[in-house]
């Protein structure tokens, strides 16, 4: 949620940088109904500690007419002070209303972009941040992509999936469920080795935890609601880890904060369909090891380069072929301030997969979760929130299966083989 303090003194600025992403002039323009808003709050605050105070003030001055017998003045004060208190409870309904609709507001409004951010209005406008370099490992002429294999070495069944559930919800076996779990502690000792503290978080959260993060309203209709308890199946570890620091006051040699964790993680994707959902393309369930960065504003983007730089130590150690996008304003998430996505080649679909995106939120989240910290100088500052796929193993998964199959099997990774206690799979 954006700060009021922002759109009053930077209004300009966040005019220009929203319109980055393309969003109606009608949206635009909630930022001076914000701010007008704010005036009014501001002058009904006023106004409701100028009551208080006159009220205050008449209740010692009953004390002292009582103290000399001046009954009759202090009755007529008494009368003063208890018609000054119903004013002052209506003051106080008007503005919690003021402020309730200041948030309502307030929530409808995306992150502002960071000026590196490029125009543009869909992902074909994504701006390359780093290109593969090598070239792309020819496969031989047998090659198939994942959902082919995963059947022929008995990997992955789609079909039970849909038996069991339903499209998008895969079933792993044998070898493949092993590869699934090989990844996952891959990843995490990896992060473990970078310092990242492991947390293991539920993986239903309500209403306030995923507000907290930026998921609702804005992702509402992509998440699985359990009606009767009102609680969220979360969509990334990111949101039941973050707040564990809801309405929290740190230090700032608390920074950084360093997290990690793995989860299951749901996704209704709603309205997808075609070829990009084949095999474990798009999934409505799928893993995901997940880092999360609380930091100093002073310290977030340089924090957020070196989260770029694990992910790509792991695509390496996983000898995937990789490149690195600098999301447009049109294509970046409701709640991101510059987004880097990861991108994998899928070699037997001939196309790049996302596979990890990093994200700088500013005090975006933070000034929702109310996420604060106390500076050297003891003036209390909204915290930075960073987050990042670290990383998501459906198409990890595809995309090795796929540039890493030969005449003889699957090759495994050199870095993946203590974890599989394999190094190849074969029929």
């Amino acid at each position: 949620m954006l700060e009021i303090g922002i759109l009053r003194e930077q209004k300009d600025r966040v005019k220009e940088g929203l319109k980055k992403r393309n969003i109606s002039e009608d949206l635009l323009s909630l930022i001076d109904t914000i701010v007008e808003a704010d005036d009014t709050r501001k002058s009904t605050q006023t106004e409701l500690d100028q009551l208080l105070a006159d009220s205050n003030l008449k209740a010692k001055e009953i004390g002292g007419l009582i103290k000399t017998g001046e009954h009759q003045k202090a009755n007529q004060l008494k009368e003063e002070v208890a018609a000054l208190k119903e004013t002052v409870k209506n003051l106080d309904l008007k503005l919690k209303s003021i402020k309730d609709n200041i948030d309502e507001l307030l929530i409808q409004l995306p992150n502002v972009p960071h000026e590196s951010v490029p125009n543009g209005s869909k992902a074909e406008d994504n701006e390359v941040y780093k290109s593969w370099e090598k070239p792309i490992p020819a496969l031989w002429s047998g090659a198939l992509p994942h959902w082919e294999l995963a059947e022929k070495y008995n990997l992955i069944s789609f079909k039970d999936g849909v038996t069991l559930t339903g499209s998008g919800f895969p079933v792993y076996k044998g070898k493949g469920a092993r590869l699934q779990r090989a990844l996952i502690n891959f990843f995490l000792d990896e992060a473990a080795n970078a310092g990242y503290h492991e947390i293991q978080p539920p993986i239903l959260v309500n209403k306030e935890s995923a507000k907290a993060t930026g998921q609702l309203p804005d992702k509402e209709a992509q998440m699985y609601y359990c009606e009767k308890d009102d609680f969220y199946l979360i969509p990334t570890a990111e949101v039941p880890i973050t707040n564990l620091y809801r309405d929290t006051i740190l230090s700032h040699t608390d920074f950084p904060v360093k997290m990690v964790g793995y989860t299951p993680c749901f996704r209704r994707e709603a309205g997808s369909y075609g070829a990009d959902v084949k095999g474990l393309n798009r999934l409505h369930q799928f893993d995901k090891v997940e880092i999360v960065r609380l930091e100093h504003p002073d310290h977030s983007y340089d924090t957020l380069m070196e989260m770029v730089g694990h992910v790509a130590m792991l695509l390496n150690k996983l000898e995937l072929p990789y490149r690195i996008l600098r999301l447009c304003g049109g294509d970046m998430g409701f709640n991101s301030a510059l987004t880097f996505d990861f991108e994998t080649w899928s070699a037997a679909q001939g196309r790049w997969l996302e596979v990890s995106s990093v994200s700088n939120f500013e005090t975006f989240q933070a000034n929702r979760m109310k996420l604060r910290f106390r500076d050297s100088d003891g003036k209390t500052r909204l915290a930075h929130t960073l987050n990042g796929s670290a990383l998501a193993l459906a198409r990890i998964v595809a995309t090795m299966l796929e540039n890493h199959q030969t005449e003889q099997g699957i090759v495994i990774p050199k870095a993946l083989v203590p974890y599989t206690g394999f190094d190849i799979i074969s029929i």
